[in-house]
């Protein structure tokens, strides 16, 4: 589906952040860049930019970027960049005659609503609006955002000062070529070449509907505190990853956002950070390895500290729009190396304590599970994704099983954290079979 992007407006509120608004980074990836890879998700799959301020500057790293996404995008220039935003609409009349997505350059989304709008079937001469329902929405400007009174799945009303709504604009459509004329009788009959008067329009004849976006991410990065939210939100949505475990989620993911938020700001890749932490993993196990309790200790510590680390490289990844197939395969047999030689340093230090033939089927047995416990992962959680969303049910994971070394390290009971994991792993494993084969 095309993608019409404006991009043209000075943005005069967001300078202390950089003189171009669309090319101001926010987590190192410039505005315009992180709408265009999120329409990417959505389906989009021609782009087409109105630029006007600094349009030369945007122009260019538009070239650039087509060019490592493989990607069309056609700009556009508005030289009237400083009027209404609906001139910017009005320029790409002659590059587009079909139904087409319209995203603004610093509005940011959660790919899933741009989605469903270019999924909904749409009649010629009709256009639909994403709005926000939630009026309590903490991301929204009160004093800035463009209001929306809607009535049966129809706009009634649309402006920045309207005393009657019931949601916000979020500057997600999908429209069909009816805005264009929309937007040229508004201009001859009351001279407003504004977006909100072209929707106004077509909302008097019924022809402007409405999806309600249900609570899903959005922001519109006009100024300096908008820019902080639109951090913190995209932080915040780290938090909720479906497969987390309860220490994953409680400890290990607030602490890994909190790293991750500095790491953003250097060029390390989540590859990287994924071998960072299989290293401090691999010094964690020989620190366990050792008879000492204070190296036991410190190799619990550090095996802990490389879990938390170990969330950083997903996080940075989706962040910086780096996530891969390989990185998450190398992720995962990195996490199987690190878990073998973590329980192995364990059993080692337990069976120097007590030189008996059971410590070693122990440390065997917990190794085993862990394995078998990873490996059955991919099945399970596909099967049971929609219990895991909702939260129901404990999910037994890495983050359990690495825990439980580091408590057995601090409280120095090296064997009876072994012969734990060794239960609960191979415990779970056989549940998870008992489970698959009743969903088959």
């Amino acid at each position: 589906m095309k993608c019409l992007i404006i991009a043209a407006g000075k943005g005069h509120r967001l300078q202390s952040k950089g003189d171009s608004k669309p090319l101001v980074p926010l987590f190192g990836i410039p505005l315009i860049e992180r709408v265009i890879r999120c329409a990417l998700k959505a389906g989009a799959d021609d782009f087409f930019v109105v630029t006007g301020y600094q349009g030369e500057g945007v122009r260019v790293f538009l070239d650039r970027l087509a060019e490592r996404l493989g990607i069309g995008i056609t700009p556009i220039v508005n030289e009237d960049w400083e009027k209404e935003n609906g001139l910017s609409v009005l320029k790409a009349r002659d590059f587009l005659s079909e139904p087409f997505l319209l995203l603004m350059a610093d509005h940011l989304f959660d790919p899933s609503i741009v989605r469903k709008l270019a999924e909904l079937p749409l009649a010629d001469g009709r256009i639909t609006l994403g709005v926000d329902g939630n009026r309590s929405n903490p991301l929204v400007d009160l004093e800035d955002v463009t209001r929306v009174k809607t009535e049966g799945g129809k706009i009634r009303d649309i402006g920045k000062n309207l005393k009657e709504y019931n949601g916000f604009d979020t500057g997600l459509f999908v429209c069909t070529p009816a805005i264009f004329d929309a937007l040229e009788r508004c201009e001859e009959e009351t001279g407003d070449t504004s977006l909100s008067a072209a929707v106004r329009k077509l909302a008097s004849s019924g022809k402007a509907n409405v999806i309600d976006i249900n609570g899903q991410f959005w922001v519109d990065v006009d100024d300096p505190d908008a820019f902080r939210r639109a951090e913190n939100a995209l932080l915040d949505n780290m938090r909720g990853k479906v497969n987390d475990g309860p220490v994953a989620r409680f400890l290990n993911r607030p602490l890994s956002i909190w790293v991750s938020r500095r790491l953003i700001n250097y060029s390390i890749t989540p590859n990287q950070i994924s071998l960072v932490s299989f290293l401090f993993s691999m010094l964690a196990a020989g620190l366990l390895a050792l008879g000492d309790y204070f190296s036991l200790f410190m190799g619990g510590v550090l095996a802990q500290f490389a879990s938390v680390i170990d969330g950083c490289d997903g996080e940075v990844a989706r962040l910086k729009f780096q996530a891969s197939d390989y990185g998450k395969w190398l992720d995962a047999v990195l996490d199987r190396y690190a878990d073998a030689f973590l329980l192995f340093g364990l059993t080692w230090h337990a069976y120097g304590d007590r030189t008996e033939g059971l410590v070693l089927f122990v440390g065997f047995m917990a190794i085993i599970g862990s394995f078998l416990l990873s490996y059955t992962a991919d099945k399970y959680d596909l099967l049971m994704s929609r219990q895991i969303r909702q939260g129901k049910g404990l999910r037994m994971g890495r983050d359990i099983r690495v825990f439980i070394i580091f408590l057995g390290a601090v409280l120095h009971i090296p064997f009876w954290s072994l012969l734990l994991i060794a239960v609960m792993m191979n415990l779970e494993t056989i549940r998870r079979i008992i489970v698959c084969r009743n969903y088959e």
